[in-house]
């Protein structure tokens, strides 16, 4: 039997962009340029940023990030184990520690009650990560970060149009890094971007991009050749004007797709919450979500035979995230357990990202619902898992 399959996410890239990346492909430079400029002007005032630094990944900026404010060797960094890879290794990749510190039990992001427990003398940067689209409290992370004097470095991969209490990304840090992979919100397939509001920081962060050049090769080109030095260590994470100018038409239909994502995740909370199997995202006060993923609970005993279900009934899902500290390397190399941070393992081990895209039709959204409930209709006797999240977060304060 035919199946018509429902993708996990679909980018809705077309005529607008190959017009664009046409322009590029017919001006004399393809690397850094004038396009690469245009993006990083309106990307800083998507997010009222005075600088925005156009990177190949997300990856790359919270690197650069980190080098940039003098972190290093023997350093710490706290962070989450309730991420992706990345946020991790790229605090590994300057030469620092990552330490963990368990999450809330309603988002899953960084829980900031629990930082302070985690600060040593060798701490020097907090690296909150705005968890599918919902921001972390940046006002009380950036409180504790100002009281023990420490940087603040956001990985807003997740996080481009979300708000909380009236502050954007990077508002209230350092610097704030982005990330255009295949499935974000804005995707030029990778690319990433890092806003920051210090000048002198900007301008670091720059020359981390290319090598640590003082010229580019696209200055090079437009100004003629003249000498150029390396000033200082750097990396190869400069975006290109063939990403930028992907990503250059998406602005005008940012808002629309956000609108569009809002009506999709509304219309699953409205059907799951219903299913007393599953525990459906919850929403802070506050928060302007930002609508990257759509993420349910469900029991882990389950979780795989959920996922294996809808697969076979022709909807592909995802999981965001197994927790970082049990990710063999973490564990091999820095002796982390079961059971070390037991809220992020709770969040993780139940987790379930459903399709979720801003051209995906309300009937697909009703059909994964019908097929989950489809599922737990063999269950009716399973707990809601968000009980058993109130347990662990009781006996761990």
């Amino acid at each position: 039997m035919n199946i018509d399959k429902i993708p996990f996410y679909q980018h809705d890239l077309g005529a607008p962009e190959l017009a664009s990346v046409a322009e590029v492909l017919k001006s004399p430079i393809l690397t850094t340029g004038e396009t690469v400029a245009n993006f990083e002007k309106l990307f800083a005032e998507l997010l009222g940023s005075r600088y925005t630094i156009g990177v190949t990944s997300c990856t790359g900026g919270l690197h650069i990030s980190l080098l940039a404010l003098g972190i290093g060797e023997g350093d710490e960094v706290i962070t989450t184990p309730m991420t992706f890879i990345a946020t991790a290794t790229s605090i590994l990749e300057a030469g620092a520690i990552p330490v963990f510190v368990d999450v809330e039990p309603e988002t899953g992001n960084l829980d900031a009650n629990k930082i302070e427990a985690a600060i040593t003398p060798r701490t020097k940067a907090i690296m909150p990560v705005h968890l599918y689209g919902q921001m972390c409290d940046m006002r009380s992370i950036k409180r504790i970060a100002q009281t023990h004097n420490l940087y603040v470095i956001e990985d807003s991969a997740h996080c481009v149009e979300g708000r909380r209490d009236g502050v954007a990304p990077g508002e209230l840090s350092d610097t704030a890094c982005y990330s255009f992979y295949a499935t974000k919100n804005l995707t030029c397939g990778e690319g990433g971007a890092i806003t920051t509001n210090n000048e002198h920081l900007a301008d670091k962060l720059r020359l981390l991009r290319s090598h640590g050049m003082n010229k580019t090769a696209s200055d090079r080109a437009v100004e003629g050749y003249s000498h150029w030095d390396m000033v200082e260590m750097g990396w190869k994470y400069n975006m290109d004007n063939i990403q930028a100018a992907l990503l250059l038409p998406q602005f005008e239909r940012l808002e629309q797709n956000w609108n569009k994502r809002k009506i999709l995740f509304e219309r699953y909370t409205e059907i799951l919450s219903g299913v007393s199997q599953i525990t459906v995202p919850q929403i802070k006060a506050g928060v302007v979500h930002g609508y990257h993923l759509f993420v349910i609970q469900v029991d882990k005993g389950l979780r795989d035979q959920v996922i294996s279900y809808l697969q076979s009934n022709g909807i592909s899902v995802m999981v965001n995230y197994r927790p970082v500290h049990l990710m063999t390397y973490f564990r091999t190399s820095f002796g982390y357990n079961p059971g070390d941070f037991p809220i992020a393992e709770e969040f993780g081990d139940g987790a379930i990202s459903l399709p979720f895209f801003p051209q995906m039709q309300i009937t697909q959204v009703e059909r994964v619902c019908a097929t989950v409930k489809d599922f737990f209709a063999q269950f009716p006797d399973r707990k809601n898992v968000s009980n058993d999240f109130a347990r662990v977060a009781s006996t761990k304060k």
